[in-house]
């Protein structure tokens, strides 16, 4: 469990210098060709230093487009216009803790609901607050086991 929240730290790490990307928005022509043309290269130049077609290049621009081109693809790419190719994911929740936080909490609502509804039934009824603390309690406790059925 303790290797499990450093890696989590040391992600978060790495994961925060992406943050600011969450919305960068992909150019409507992909970033090759934006950045292509933005510099004024053509595609034969492009292809030039790339050892390709200028045909080849128009096919790239389209499958990066498409979403269909490769990492390696990106990165010779990232080369031949002197630049560095960047990827990486960035959570919608903010960081991984996050992220497992709000998928424990979903879990554990949805296990207490169901003990809370058996209750009800037994005409043992809990109190908002009550329920809401034992949902609290049952995510901390998902948290420190983090579990693989997290993420069923």
């Amino acid at each position: 469990m303790k290797n499990n929240k450093l890696q989590i730290q040391q992600l978060n790490e790495k994961l925060n210098n992406l943050n600011g990307l969450q919305h960068l928005d992909v150019p409507t022509i992909g970033w090759i060709k934006a950045i292509r043309s933005s510099i004024g290269m053509s595609m034969e130049q492009l292809g030039k230093k790339l050892s390709i077609t200028k045909q080849a290049v128009m096919d790239i621009e389209k499958r990066e487009k498409g979403g269909a081109i490769t990492v390696k693809s990106m990165q010779e790419i990232a080369k031949a216009l002197d630049m560095k190719f960047v990827y990486g994911f960035v959570p919608n929740e903010g960081n991984l803790e996050l992220m497992i936080e709000k998928r424990s909490i979903e879990i554990a609502r949805k296990i207490v609901q169901r003990t809370s509804t058996t209750m009800k039934l037994e005409d043992q009824s809990n109190s908002k607050e009550r329920l809401e603390k034992a949902i609290q309690e049952r995510a901390a406790e998902i948290i420190n086991k983090t579990p693989k059925i997290l993420w069923d």
